[in-house]
């Protein structure tokens, strides 16, 4: 079964141009060091009456809107590999260092997860 890193962030819309960029890089970093599938995703419909919404999990301030995304791997043995070389690759790097972040990282939600289904 596959293994998946997930997270979900608050992000200023007047920021999403530059989270996009940022995110671009991020796709093309990681699936070169292997991982199989990378996906960045705007919320659309979060005022959902079913279970709890998105935003009252990250609780976004006012112009704020939701990110949801994940990563997948062939295994969570696969994810560490990648994750280590994704660190060490200077065009991650470089964006630390030039880049100041579209978002408050402190207010991300993250986790790895076993692929409990697969279709």
């Amino acid at each position: 079964m596959s293994y998946v890193d997930g997270y979900v962030l608050p992000v200023p819309r007047k920021n999403l141009p530059a989270y996009r960029r940022m995110a671009k890089l991020g796709a093309e970093v990681w699936r070169s060091h292997g991982a199989l599938e990378y996906r960045e995703c705007v919320g659309d419909d979060l005022n959902v009456k079913f279970g709890v919404p998105f935003p009252r999990l990250v609780k976004p301030k006012a112009g704020e809107t939701v990110v949801f995304a994940w990563i997948v791997y062939k295994s969570r043995a696969h994810r560490d590999r990648v994750n280590a070389k994704v660190m060490k690759d200077p065009r991650l790097a470089k964006m630390m260092e030039t880049v100041k972040m579209p978002f408050d990282c402190k207010r991300m939600v993250y986790g790895g997860f076993k692929v409990l289904v697969e279709a």
